[in-house]
């Protein structure tokens, strides 16, 4: 299986527009509806604001971390490095690559970090 470049890169791109679109959109939405005249009164209201506020920023923090990797498979790809493993450096089946174009690691490092109970790569 040979990988078209071209057509990863305006994947990742098309892919990088739609994350940003939900970030702004995310902004746009920040500030909740107020509830006027609630049973329960102002603890409602707060504790209300304070669990959308708490699910927003977990959806910012989840949108940031693919955009981050979108960028870093676009950054590879404009240094020639695309396909390659961040970890051991060698090549991320293309199937994978398909599947998710973002991919840095290769299945093989990707299973040991997974396995890795701190989330590091064993060196060495």
């Amino acid at each position: 299986m040979t990988l078209d470049f071209k057509v990863l890169r305006s994947r990742l791109e098309e892919e990088h527009k739609r994350l940003v679109a939900d970030l702004e959109q995310l902004d746009t939405d920040m500030h909740p509806d107020r509830r006027e005249g609630s049973p329960f009164g102002k603890r409602e209201e707060e504790a209300t604001e304070s669990f959308e506020l708490e699910k927003r920023l977990a959806l910012e923090k989840q949108i940031k971390d693919q955009l981050a990797k979108i960028e870093h498979a676009l950054d590879k790809l404009d240094k020639g490095t695309y396909g390659l493993c961040d970890q051991c450096g060698q090549p991320i089946d293309p199937a994978r690559l398909e599947a998710l174009p973002q991919a840095a690691l290769c299945l093989n490092c990707k299973s040991l970090l997974a396995k890795n109970a701190k989330g590091k790569l064993p060196t060495g």
